[in-house]
């Protein structure tokens, strides 16, 4: 089932109406990519707020229909305090003011970093289900992702590709992208045009040496990412480029825990596709 059919499913049976605007008690996720595995590990009902990342279409990897059923908070101090919530999910870049306020108001806080790998990933899984004393929900969750790392499992030849995440910005080595693009049968192109980590890449160098695939969340429109899509697609249709396109979503791209599995099965799919 995939994440957002299986999340609606879940709601729907836990009866998922917006938690209450007042505050008292509950978690107040501050970083979105919690947001997503809070969803696999509790029922909506102890969720108190989101990020207000995750009710945005380019910053969310939960469906909006969802997203917006909650109350969201756009991470201050003085905000997150006053709902005085049980439990705080931040993340390892929140600004030390922050921090030391929180600190002064004795709350609980979990800060979370930008997992590199799919281990890290499920470290994190770990780590939050422990949080929120769901500790058998997030073994489960790992689970998931164990057999959807193995499903994906590429045995083959890998097939160079960049992943854009958005525009002209490629995801580069040591990254989770990177570790789920390697796992699915992909070899990432990165590095090959002087990228150590994820960072803006010129068409123009790219059509100079192409890769044989590249993946983006960005369809043709009228915003900068999408333009740049668009420029991408003209400049090898015009020169007849051996380069396959694929689209992969956007909702795929920020976070993982629960979006592995999507993600693996997406970039499986296509790497299926490649000769």
């Amino acid at each position: 089932m995939r994440f957002g059919a299986a999340l609606l499913a879940c709601l729907g049976l836990a009866g998922c109406a917006a938690p209450p605007s007042a505050g008292g008690g509950g978690i107040v996720s501050m970083n979105p990519c919690a947001d997503a595995t809070l969803l696999e590990l509790v029922p909506p009902s102890r969720i108190a707020a989101i990020s207000h990342y995750s009710k945005r279409a380019d910053s969310t990897s939960i469906p909006l229909e969802i997203a917006r059923r909650f109350r969201g908070n756009n991470g201050t101090a003085e905000e997150v305090i006053g709902m005085r919530p049980d439990l705080v999910i931040a993340s390892s870049f929140t600004p030390p003011s922050t921090r030391e306020a929180f600190a002064r108001a004795r709350l609980r806080v979990l800060y979370l970093d930008i997992p590199p790998s799919i281990a890290d990933s499920k470290a994190q899984v770990t780590e939050l289900a422990e949080a929120v004393g769901a500790p058998a929900k997030g073994a489960a969750l790992n689970a998931r992702i164990d057999a959807a790392v193995a499903a994906a499992r590429w045995r083959g030849p890998k097939a160079p590709a960049l992943l854009w995440i958005g525009g002209n910005l490629v995801t580069g080595g040591k990254t989770l992208l990177d570790d789920l693009m390697t796992s699915a049968g992909f070899s990432n192109q990165a590095a090959h045009y002087g990228l150590a980590h994820t960072g803006h890449l010129p068409m123009e160098r790219v059509i100079a040496e192409p890769p044989k695939v590249m993946l983006a969340p960005d369809e043709p429109g009228h915003d900068s990412d999408s333009r740049a899509a668009s420029l991408r697609a003209r400049a090898i249709a015009e020169t007849g480029l051996p380069v396959t396109q694929a689209q992969f979503s956007r909702t795929l791209v920020n976070c993982g825990g629960p979006v592995i599995p999507a993600a693996l099965a997406r970039l499986a799919a296509i790497r299926r596709q490649i000769p």
